[in-house]
């Protein structure tokens, strides 16, 4: 697909307001050069949807297997429902795993040399990430957006009230938006659609060994400890605070009270570190 790019104009030097108004068209222009790499991931849904598709379901499946197959047999600590227990947990683990689409997308385009060829072009260095980043936070909203729809087809509700609501939903977009810069930079650190399996071997463990199924107070000591300052665990019992649903647990530790403190700092940590990292190492990249 052949992409079109303008070059920034540039403001007359020694004009009055020059540097600012050029700052302003190089904003403009970087805005623009970004919406057309969005367009082109939205032009690839268009002609491969099953792939979308796929993507959007597996989660979904997820949910089903372990509210259906697993849950008659699961007890939640403290009382309550499990899949309103359950639903929370997987909307956090779902914004988690976003990151392994993310890692696939940005490595094919590395190894078949798009990414090279977009950025021998005139066009602003910081469209090729913006606009995969605008393009997986739309692909997280939507399969966000599914999940909640097939939360509620399962019985599950919110009692919160509709603050709440957007507050949990923001919560579980920030998680989405820090993995997302995690997976640009393991994704160009991989540089190859290979690699990202042996990446992916280490992702779903840490996933698991969260509180997205169960309560961290049914497992082991030190175990329990770790799944909850899991940063998706944070995630998962602040949404369900949030959502009104049951926590998981009786009385809890200082992380379990805190949740929605660490759901907004364990995000905050991972951009902090892993953005200028992503940034830093797509500018070496023709070194």
């Amino acid at each position: 697909m052949t992409i079109a790019t303008v070059t920034p104009p540039t403001a007359p030097s020694g004009s009055p307001g020059g540097s600012g108004s050029g700052s302003a068209s190089r904003l403009r222009w970087a805005a623009v050069d970004a919406w057309t790499m969005t367009r082109r991931g939205l032009a690839h849904w268009a002609r491969q949807p099953v792939q979308l598709i796929v993507g959007l379901l597996f989660p979904v499946m997820m949910l089903l297997m372990f509210g259906y197959l697993l849950g008659g047999g699961m007890t939640v600590p403290g009382g309550g429902d499990y899949q309103d227990f359950l639903v929370p947990g997987m909307l956090a683990l779902t914004m988690a795993f976003g990151l392994e689409a993310t890692m696939v997308a940005l490595t094919r385009d590395l190894d078949r040399g798009v990414v090279d060829r977009f950025r021998s072009m005139p066009m602003a260095p910081s469209a090729v990430l913006v606009g995969r980043s605008v393009l997986d936070m739309l692909q997280s909203a939507l399969s966000l957006l599914v999940m909640v729809g097939a939360g509620l087809l399962m019985g599950w509700r919110w009692h919160g009230g509709p603050a709440d609501a957007v507050s949990a939903i923001g919560l579980l977009l920030l998680l989405r938006f820090a993995m997302l810069w995690l997976g640009i930079y393991l994704g160009l650190v991989a540089g190859s659609p290979e690699l990202v399996q042996a990446v992916q071997i280490l992702v779903w463990p840490i996933g698991f060994l969260s509180s997205a199924f169960t309560s961290p107070q049914e497992m082991p000591g030190w175990l329990g400890a770790v799944a909850e300052w899991n940063p998706m665990s944070a995630t998962a019992a602040a949404t369900r605070e949030l959502f009104g649903n049951p926590p998981g647990w009786d009385g809890g530790s200082w992380a379990a009270r805190h949740a929605e403190l660490l759901a907004v700092c364990w995000p905050i940590v991972l951009l902090g570190v892993f953005f200028p990292l992503a940034v830093r190492r797509f500018r070496r990249l023709d070194r």
